[in-house]
């Protein structure tokens, strides 16, 4: 799960992680209500947003005006941006062409940055350890950094059972080369970060940029942070923040159901039993020329009722132009995905392909019952021909 960067800032706060003073408004008035309370004459009002890349997008009835993230010089500046902001759609190259409306902006204290550097936690899957990655290019994507420059990323792994330590602070204040009053400021907010990261079950914690200011303190100007769904029965406060109207309303839809699923931006619906065949799935897709429009994993024990409801959710993407289901029936029963597929196809008038590969237990029992069905579904007898089968009808549909 994701939050908005004011909550993220409330949060890390609360672990004596430096951030600036700053208030979440809802309403223009709001916002310069905001910064009345705020020192300074300068001000930023930022477009809250599950999404980065708010500064350098665009909204959709403005496309060559300013971004999502805007200096303001007076209240009627903040007030002017937050009417700019609120209830308008914000394009970035994390939303989509089509972009996220904004509901809520963030005011907060201008900053006197003198540099912008890059520092975030996650969990390395292959050491299993917290890896803390930093780098001098602050206020970049950390992806274009890695492209472009791998050698200006750091990175420092923490064994659990020692924990951070005042090593690491100084290995990374050296790989930053920061020194003097900053590089003490550094070691407090480190130790911040971790704590906030271990005791909230987080998957990641990203600053960027992550400043030196003027006076030579290091202050978290942005905040990304992500928990673990899983760990929510430890962190209800946690689970409070989560905020629907930035999620897919069929992922949603799909979390009722204990369902796996991703959208993705392809035309080809999938509903698979197990993360790996799912993934295995979506690559023979690619490999056949067409693209995934989901990652659907329906789990070992799916219900007829479950299976009903993961292809009403596919179907409920209009870029879906064909539909893929792979089962390999092991606790999952393939006379159990069966009758689920056929109910479906039934209740929503199926108008698109739909080619159904099934192996493992109940196989016989489930082809029966999807050729008992006579509904159009396209029988495949391994992954590959069912990957080139709904790929051909939805070209040829097309």
């Amino acid at each position: 799960m994701n939050i908005h960067e004011y909550q993220a800032k409330e949060l890390l706060k609360r672990y004596g992680v430096a951030v600036l003073d700053g208030y979440v408004a809802w309403t223009p008035d709001e916002a310069a209500a905001a910064a009345h309370k705020l020192p300074g004459s300068v001000y930023v009002v930022k477009a809250q947003l599950h999404a980065g890349g708010r500064g350098a997008g665009h909204f959709t009835d403005d496309p060559n005006g300013k971004g999502g993230v805007r200096i303001a010089h007076s209240i009627d500046d903040v007030r002017a941006a937050a009417e700019a902001m609120l209830g308008h759609t914000l394009v970035t190259h994390q939303t989509g062409a089509n972009g996220r409306p904004v509901h809520r902006v963030y005011v907060e204290a201008a900053c006197d940055i003198a540099r912008e550097l890059y520092l975030s936690l996650l969990v390395d899957r292959v050491s299993g350890r917290v890896t803390m990655i930093a780098s001098t290019e602050g206020g970049m994507e950390i992806e274009d950094v890695a492209a472009r420059h791998p050698d200006k990323i750091l990175r420092t792994a923490v064994d659990p059972a020692s924990g951070l330590s005042g090593f690491h602070a100084r290995k990374l204040a050296y790989g930053l080369a920061l020194n003097g009053a900053a590089a003490t400021a550094f070691s407090r907010l480190l130790p911040g970060l971790y704590n906030a990261f271990t005791s909230l079950d987080c998957t990641q914690v990203e600053i960027n940029p992550l400043v030196v200011t003027g006076d030579a303190n290091v202050v978290a100007l942005d905040a990304k942070v992500a928990f673990d769904d899983n760990a929510f029965f430890r962190h209800p406060e946690v689970e409070k923040l989560r905020d629907e109207a930035e999620e897919d309303p069929k992922e949603l839809e799909a979390a009722k159901y204990n369902l796996n699923y991703v959208a993705l931006d392809g035309n080809i619906g999938c509903m698979v039993n197990g993360a790996g065949l799912a993934m295995a799935t979506m690559d023979i897709i690619k490999l056949y020329g067409a693209a995934p429009a989901n990652f659907l994993d329906v789990g070992g024990g799916a219900t007829k009722e479950r299976v009903t409801a993961a292809f009403k959710i596919i179907l409920s993407d209009p870029n879906v132009e064909g539909i893929l289901v792979n089962i390999f029936g092991g606790i999952m029963r393939c006379d159990v995905i069966a009758e689920g597929v056929v109910s479906a196809a039934r209740e929503v008038q199926l108008s698109v392909p739909l080619v159904v590969r099934l192996e493992g237990t109940n196989v016989d029992l489930g082809k029966a019952i999807l050729a008992n069905s006579k509904l159009p579904i396209i029988a495949a007898d391994n992954l590959a021909d069912a990957a080139g089968k709904i790929v051909k009808a939805v070209q040829e549909g097309s």
